[in-house]
């Protein structure tokens, strides 16, 4: 028997990894005849450091998270897939992408980048990748190769080399 996937989350934070899992996100949303849900957690976190504490600093990563995901919609929806929705989240994303969305939303399949963090960032803070793998309450599928299922080159860092 096939395994079909009926809630799919896809984690999105505006990283060439994350898109690539978007994409095949949608493909296999389509596949299933699955509901595609994308997901922007800021990391609150983040801002508590700041002195200043600044609230437009927030609402200022919001609004680009949300343009971001509109147009992802948009493509999807121009793809076939209609049944798309997102929303921005806002704490820890380790476990907000692990534990909460998946059970709230019935979560059966998580499809995430592979990490974009360096050996020594991973050491000092940690994998969200390796936190939802490890964590999750549902299958995950770490996304690491482009649509032709060849490794993924980011052009951005291929053009730094």
């Amino acid at each position: 028997m096939l395994q079909q996937y009926k809630q799919i989350l896809v984690p999105v934070d505006g990283s060439y990894e994350a898109e690539l899992a978007y994409k095949k996100g949608v493909a296999v949303a389509l596949r299933n005849n699955a509901t595609l849900h994308l997901v922007h957690v800021v990391d609150t976190r983040a801002f508590q450091n700041i002195s200043s504490f600044d609230t437009s600093m927030v609402e200022q990563v919001t609004e680009t998270a949300k343009k971001t995901l509109d147009k992802y919609i948009t493509d999807a929806k121009a793809a076939g897939l209609n049944d798309i929705d997102y929303s921005i989240e806002y704490g820890a994303p380790k476990s907000v992408i692990a534990k909460d969305i998946p059970e709230n939303l019935n979560i059966d399949l998580i499809m995430i980048g592979a990490t974009g963090l360096n050996a020594v960032e991973r050491l000092l803070i940690g994998s969200v990748t390796e936190y939802v793998t490890r964590t999750a309450v549902c299958d995950v599928l770490v996304v690491r190769t482009d649509l032709e299922n060849k490794p993924a080159v980011n052009p951005k860092k291929k053009a730094d080399k």
